[in-house]
């Protein structure tokens, strides 16, 4: 998905309110009674037990309170992951202008337009551009700093490297496949995926992940285990999926399993034409992600 699509699809999303697929979801699917939720505490001044057609009667009547209390605030944690996701903050939102809106379109008085979708994108992208350079300046320093260990590699194009283990053998070529163990984590420690918690490592062409990974990949061998600093411009930059803040610089703990060279394209078939095959398709070669966040 380009970044230009990406955006559109955000923005006619929150206009969307966002959290309404969930209800047309839910719609279809019979609640699944495992995952009832837990009974709350009575209220103060309520009494624990009660007794025939009363306490019935006074259970049937809390159950509905409860239910609204529940889905309201999980309706409140979606669109606010989605909020969260797009770059916004609670210092980005004005919380009473949000609160308003979702009044006004819950009673019928209000409707998203094309100038609603159009601000909503160029505020999004406003917000982005300016955690973008917040992001890229602490990355500046910090690649600084690291440069200056004494185990630190530093490439011409600024990706550095710590080689933990060498690893031997034949490396791989841009067209080949490898196989890793991958750990990534943002600047502050936090993990945004690793293929050590999915339980198994991951394969994929190496011209096929972002470009510091890419120009690390052909320099490891086999056995290989690095520590890569990538920079923003060797990684998402702005057009980071989420969670990965845009502008971020992504730290990774790379270990190289096995190399194998890519697979023979199957022979086109008859009134097969271009484009077909493996790897045709949005997101393949350049500017695919590393295995996406899981």
């Amino acid at each position: 998905m380009n970044a230009a699509v990406g955006r559109r699809k955000a923005a006619y999303a929150l206009a969307g309110m966002l959290a309404w697929g969930a209800v047309a979801s839910a719609q279809d699917t019979p609640p699944d009674k495992s995952t009832a939720p837990a009974a709350t505490a009575p209220a103060a001044g309520q009494s624990k037990s009660h007794a025939g057609q009363k306490g019935e009667a006074g259970a049937a009547m809390k159950a509905p309170t409860n239910s609204k209390a529940q889905a309201s605030y999980s309706l409140g944690v979606v669109l606010g992951m989605q909020l969260h996701e797009a770059g916004l903050t609670n210092e980005s939102v004005a919380n009473e202008r949000l609160s308003q809106g979702l009044r006004d379109a819950l009673s019928g008085k209000a409707k998203p337009s094309p100038q609603d979708q159009q601000s909503i994108m160029s505020y999004i992208q406003s917000v982005r551009a300016g955690l973008a350079d917040t992001n890229r300046a602490a990355a500046k320093t910090f690649l600084a700093e690291n440069a200056r260990k004494k185990d630190i590699v530093t490439t011409a194009s600024g990706l550095e490297y710590h080689v933990i283990n060498a690893g031997s053998g034949q490396g791989p070529k841009p067209t080949d496949e490898v196989t890793v163990n991958y750990r990534g984590t943002l600047l502050d420690g936090t993990e945004f995926d690793s293929s050590y918690k999915r339980g198994q490592p991951a394969t994929f062409p190496v011209n096929g992940v972002i470009p510091g990974w890419r120009e690390a990949l052909v320099l490891m061998k086999p056995g290989a285990k690095w520590q890569l600093f990538i920079p923003p411009n060797l990684a998402y930059d702005e057009r980071s999926p989420p969670p990965i803040p845009p502008g971020s610089m992504l730290i990774f703990d790379v270990e190289m399993i096995g190399v194998k060279p890519p697979k023979a394209a199957p022979a086109p078939g008859p009134g097969a034409g271009p484009g077909t095959g493996p790897g045709a398709g949005p997101g393949a070669g350049a500017g695919a992600q590393v295995p996406p966040p899981k």
